[in-house]
């Protein structure tokens, strides 16, 4: 049950007693019609906030958009890049091939030189050695005719001076 002075405390604000409150309330006629522009402010804050969400998301995209494609042109970059050393590198390929090729080419002919040079000299030794065999046949046949021809002589009785 409630004690009057719970009841005292509960019905004080709405006491009708003249000594003063501790409360200050202001003239309510400054408070007709405050209500409608109050309002007014809080949506057109509401519209500034949605502007601006509007406006982050809009810059998000952008920037996403604007990353993506700074994205796919360094990787446009990259592949040109790609592209651009294979390409330098195939020519220098190329050109290794071509100057091994020239390398082998001038190798081998020096090779045939070299070896149409051999068989010239051995070509030459040889036709030496048949002269020379030649000759050494030549004067064997010539010292058997002269000592066929001596024995002849001594034989016959004949001298010659």
């Amino acid at each position: 049950m409630a004690t009057p002075r719970s009841l005292c405390r509960t019905l004080r604000p709405f006491s009708t007693t003249t000594r003063p409150s501790h409360r200050h309330f202001s003239d309510p006629t400054s408070l007709i019609g405050r209500r409608v522009p109050q309002d007014e402010e809080k949506l057109a804050e509401l519209r500034r906030y949605y502007n601006l969400l509007a406006l982050r998301r809009d810059y998000v995209k952008h920037v996403k958009e604007v990353r993506i494609k700074s994205l796919m042109e360094v990787e446009l970059m990259r592949l040109e890049m790609l592209r651009v050393d294979e390409a330098r590198q195939e020519a220098l390929n190329e050109q290794t091939r071509r100057l091994k090729a020239e390398a082998a080419r001038l190798r081998a002919q020096k090779q045939e030189a070299a070896k149409q040079q051999q068989e010239q000299i051995l070509l030459k030794q040889k036709a030496e050695k048949l002269e020379n065999l030649k000759k050494k046949e030549m004067q064997r046949e010539e010292k058997k005719k002269e000592k066929n021809q001596l024995l002849r002589q001594s034989s016959s009785g004949i001298k010659e001076p």
